[in-house]
């Protein structure tokens, strides 16, 4: 539902609104693209009018939109509409999901999600299990982490990856899985802009005003990037979330960093994302200073040397562009580490830190290696639901790490070191959920690194803006600040202490502090409306209707 005239203000009132102006306040007034103010719901009385659209929020939150720091817009819209494999509890349930799409005629079979970490056969797939089971059908089913996949004996056959680095029987990593990926990604541009809109609009529905784009050649070609940012913005009649693109594009020189920079409409906010150091712990490729507990020959993979990853940092550092890279695996991290030091004792600590380079991921970090990205003015983008699915005892980073799985995603050291970080999904690597992610820095696996609903909401909304360089006014509502916002459906609200190293709640109002969520309840928060500078992305059937 639509109010019939969106050039008049909305009185948003009769709920609750998480605003730093007033944390009592229970209205919202929205004037074209600006909150124009915040308060009473006495106040708010005033304020109504022929002039102005009432909204009954019945009791509704208002939040700030989320923003998603890592996301994969292609990869998410074809998950949506491929085998979801995540629920899979066994090689046997896997197997029989892929019969069941090759009983229906299908030529090729595209899945999303296995992890077999949990599964009693504990092991992948082989080529001839899946051409059995796909009766003919091309088979690609990617792992949950994106950084492998199992496949066919037929679609091997045909793109002759048995002698390709990374093949083991069907299960393809590194140059392998790049080359399966890539045949299975051969779109036409209708179909990239078809499924970059569904996930866009997915994304809307769940509360994101902007998602943070993480491209790079290895994942998909130049052109598809570029129609992603065709479809955003103000100019297309079917609004949808702001794309935040990065380009992970390794730059030797500072005339190629000016180059690439000035490509993509001049939109990219860094050069920096998926540039992978690593690959992935699910995947055993992330580069250990260890190696792996359960393969004790292997230590996972170094995709860049510390001269690529230095000559990356020097060239965008000397034209003040954002960098940054994917690394996950400690080792990949001392990589990195080395780059910077080596990119200051070139041009300055100060240029280093005005460039706000940034790391996606940074899952496995030791104290002296979370000082050091303080040091340097290091931004970390974190997706906390890796833990929720994979940090727990006998889960898959202690199968992978064992004792080491308690030094991993150490959000409440990052924040307390002084590191900022910005929450995100990696999706469709984990759901387009903001909340699960807020839900998971409540719980996890290693106590002593919760943080607080307040501290995680606000990685996953303001940090989301400052971690790119944006308007720092977005991802706050008070008076003069973009309306960009989410309405959602809560079964009770809690006021929460600010510490970010402490879970405590309080339903006292004298704490002071803006209302969320408890995120313990039977329900989940329901997203009802999501309004970015004005323009509504995303409104629940009936929602407004009085």
């Amino acid at each position: 539902m639509q109010p019939a005239d969106q050039s008049r203000p909305v009185l948003y009132r009769n709920g609750s609104v998480y605003s730093p102006a007033d944390p009592f306040a229970t209205a919202m007034l929205v004037d074209g693209d600006t909150v124009a103010w915040v308060g009473s719901e006495h106040a708010a009385a005033n304020l109504t009018g022929p002039d102005v659209t009432t909204v009954d929020l019945d009791g509704a939150l208002i939040t700030p939109g989320f923003v998603d720091a890592h996301v994969h817009t292609t990869e998410t819209g074809i998950a949506l509409g491929s085998l979801d494999l995540t629920g899979c509890r066994s090689l046997g349930d896997l197997l029989e999901a892929v019969s069941g799409a090759g009983a229906t005629g299908a030529t090729t079979i595209l899945g999303y999600g296995w992890d077999e970490s949990s599964w009693p056969e504990a092991r992948v797939p082989t080529a001839a299990e899946l051409d059995w089971a796909g009766r003919g059908a091309l088979v690609y089913l990617v792992r949950a982490d994106l950084h492998s996949a199992a496949v066919s004996g037929s679609l091997a056959a045909a793109l002759g990856l048995a002698s390709v680095d990374g093949w083991s029987d069907g299960f393809v990593v590194r140059a392998a899985h790049e080359a399966a990926r890539r045949a299975t990604r051969n779109l036409t541009p209708a179909q990239r802009g078809t499924y970059q809109r569904a996930a866009l609009l997915h994304a809307a529905g769940q509360g994101y005003v902007a998602v943070t784009e993480m491209a790079a050649p290895h994942i998909a070609p130049r052109e598809d990037l570029e129609m992603l940012l065709s479809l955003d913005g103000p100019a297309h009649d079917l609004p949808l979330p702001e794309v935040i693109p990065y380009w992970g594009q390794p730059a030797s020189s500072r005339e190629q960093v000016t180059e690439l920079m000035r490509g993509f409409g001049g939109r990219l906010a860094g050069l920096a994302g998926d540039l992978n150091v690593d690959g992935s712990i699910g995947s055993r490729t992330a580069a250990l200073r260890q190696p792996y507990t359960d393969d004790a020959v292997s230590s996972g993979t170094l995709f860049l040397t510390e001269d690529d990853v230095t000559a990356h940092l020097v060239a965008t550092t000397a034209q003040t562009v954002q960098s940054g890279f994917h690394v996950i695996g400690d080792a990949g991290l001392d990589v990195v580490l080395r780059g910077l030091e080596r990119t200051a004792r070139e041009l300055g600590v100060e240029e280093v830190r005005r460039a706000r380079h940034r790391l996606e991921h940074v899952e496995l970090a030791d104290d002296a290696s979370i000082a050091a990205l303080a040091h340097y003015g290091v931004s970390v983008s974190g997706q906390p639901v890796f833990d929720a699915l994979w940090g727990g005892p006998g889960g898959l980073y202690e199968q992978r790490l064992g004792e080491r799985r308690a030094g991993m995603n150490r959000f409440a050291s990052l924040l307390s070191a002084g590191v900022p970080v910005a929450l995100g999904s990696d999706s469709p690597v984990t759901p387009l959920d903001p909340w699960a992610s807020v839900r998971a820095c409540l719980q996890h696996s290693t106590p002593d690194e919760n943080i607080s609903a307040r501290a995680a909401f606000l990685a996953h909304s303001r940090a989301g803006w400052r971690s790119a360089g944006r308007n720092p006014m977005l991802g706050q509502l008070a008076p003069g600040t973009p309306a960009s916002f989410a309405v959602w459906q809560v079964d009770e609200l809690m006021v929460q202490t600010p510490d970010n190293r402490v879970q405590s709640w309080s339903t006292d109002p004298r704490a002071g502090t803006p209302l969320l969520p408890a995120l313990d309840t039977e329900n989940a928060p329901r997203c009802l409306q999501t309004v970015h500078e004005g323009r509504r992305l995303y409104t629940d059937e009936g929602f407004g209707e009085g």
